[in-house]
Order: structure tokens, then C-alpha cells, then sequence
């Protein structure tokens, strides 16, 4: 697999972008560029990814494509299709977006995310945006999330069966799908679970790791790899099995620092189980 990160500074400059992932160790990045990029841009960062071996991983088109409101909602299958755009034109393993939600809050929990319509409004949003880009060598992709469908392996396959696009993949955060105690435990077997049933779908990876506080009520909290419960070696491990330039990408961290600490932890327990990087 190819690990990625976060990156942080002014990296506009396709070299200075170039420099920054391999100085840091990484062989995968999220795109620099989005929508607003112009072409000769676009172009002079493909070249140097090309150049210096860095996979691109993913173009994110964070956006609520199922809101309530018909504004927002119109707005974000604009950005979809155009993100999905730029992702086919640079070649990235995928664009990615969370279904959305029903409420106001565009990643938020609502009473409705999980009901019948919902998801057949996710499904009928993301023929939309494929069909009418027609990618032919990148993928969409909807981030599991803990409130919204797809929340399981299970929910993610009933989406790829119902949406049946080619060109709709997978996109695996296994923090995002721990919601209980019992899961949390027991990440191990849910991790083993989504790649038996879904491994040959993904096309790329978020890490981080996940926390349980001891009070009440349920309290789980995002931090830094290495600091949770996340079974990095199982993760690892099944990751290893799919195509060697699937990427992981570490996430939402503060800092530099955090991100080299996260970085480390899981080159770490790569080197330990015996998987390169």
C-alpha cells in the first residue's frame, strides 16, 4: 500500500508539493487542487506526481448532494461532478464524498439518514453524478460514516448492488464505523468483515484512530493513531492484500507533529507484521 498525510504550508507550487510528501516519507497525497484549478495547473501537478512516483489518492467533493434545501442541494451536485471531473483528469484513484444528510448540518446526524427514501435518494444522487461525467479511469466513492448510509459492509453493499456503476468504488474509514462499545472492542472482526466483502471495491483508505471514555454516556473521541484502540495490524494486514498502490491516508490531525507521531506509529506496526509501505 501507499501511505499519505496530511501536509501543511503554503504548497502551491507543484515541486514544493512534490518535495513536501517524499520529505515526508509518503508515496500518496490528496489532490492540491480542486475544481477551481485552471488547466495549465492541473496539468503541472499531474506531471510532478508522475515524476516523483506520489499516488494521488483521492479529490474530495465535501458537500451535502441530499440536503433539504434545494439551493444547497444543487450546489453540491454542481461541486460533485466537477470534482469528479478533476479526479478523472488527474487520474486519481477516486473522489469522495459522504452521502450528505437530511438535516442542515451537511455531515451531521438527523432522524431521517437512516430511513428507506434516503437511501434511495443516495443511490438515484450518485448515478447522477457518474452518468454525467462518465469517468473512465477514476472512481466515486462515498466515505462509510457513522450516521448516514453506507455505516457497515453490509450498507455498503447493499448501495454498490443498488447503484450498479461501474465506476462507483469504495472508500474505507473503519474509525467512522465504530459507533458502540461492542464494535470498538471488537474492531478486529468488523475490519475483517468489510474486506472480505467489499476488499476488491476500495480505492483508498483514511487513518486515524478512536478513543473510549470511561463515562457515561458512550463517549468515543477521535486522536491520533496510536493513541486508540484501532487494530492497526488487522487493518494493515487486510490492506496489504489488494492492489500495492491502494493508499492510506492519515487524517484530521492538528500538526505537523501529530501527523509524523500518527505516521511513525503505523509504519511502526507495519514493520512489525511484516507489510511495506
Amino acid at each position: 500500500m501507499r501511505l499519505g498525510g496530511q501536509l501543511f504550508g503554503d504548497l502551491r507550487d507543484p515541486e514544493k508539493w512534490a518535495r513536501a510528501v517524499r520529505d515526508a516519507g509518503f508515496r500518496a497525497a490528496i489532490c492540491p487542487v480542486g475544481a477551481d484549478a485552471g488547466e495549465a495547473e492541473v496539468k503541472s501537478f499531474m506531471e510532478v506526481a508522475v515524476k516523483h512516483d506520489i499516488a494521488i489518492s483521492e479529490v474530495g467533493a465535501w458537500s451535502n448532494p441530499i440536503s433539504p434545501d434545494a439551493q444547497v442541494r444543487e450546489a453540491a451536485l454542481a461541486h460533485s461532478k466537477r470534482q469528479l471531473a478533476i479526479a478523472e483528469t488527474v487520474g486519481a484513484r477516486c473522489c469522495v464524498n459522504i452521502a450528505g444528510s437530511r438535516g442542515e448540518q451537511w455531515d451531521g446526524p438527523h432522524p431521517d439518514n437512516f430511513s428507506d427514501e434516503t437511501f434511495e435518494r443516495i443511490v438515484d444522487t450518485v448515478r447522477e453524478i457518474i452518468d454525467e461525467v462518465q469517468p473512465k479511469r477514476t472512481f466515486f466513492a462515498l466515505e462509510t460514516m457513522p450516521w448516514i448510509f453506507p455505516d457497515s459492509a453490509d450498507t455498503y453493499l447493499a448501495l454498490l448492488r443498488a447503484i450498479d456503476r461501474p465506476m462507483f468504488g469504495v472508500h474505507l474509514d473503519p474509525v467512522n464505523m465504530i459507533s458502540s462499545p461492542r464494535v470498538y472492542y471488537r474492531n478486529g472482526e468488523m475490519i475483517r468483515d468489510f474486506f472480505a466483502k467489499l476488499g476488491p471495491h476500495i480505492r483508498n483508505c483514511h487513518a486515524k484512530d478512536i478513543r473510549l471514555a470511561g463515562q457515561l454516556t458512550v463517549r468515543l473521541e477521535e486522536v491520533v493513531p496510536g493513541r486508540g484502540a484501532l487494530d492497526y495490524r488487522t487493518f494493515l494486514r487486510e490492506l496489504s492484500k489488494l492492489d500495492p498502490d491502494t493508499p492510506l491516508i492519515i487524517e484530521h490531525l492538528q500538526n505537523a507533529e501529530e501527523c509524523a507521531e500518527g505516521a511513525a506509529y503505523i509504519r511502526q506496526v507495519a514493520n512489525e507484521i511484516g507489510v511495506a509501505l
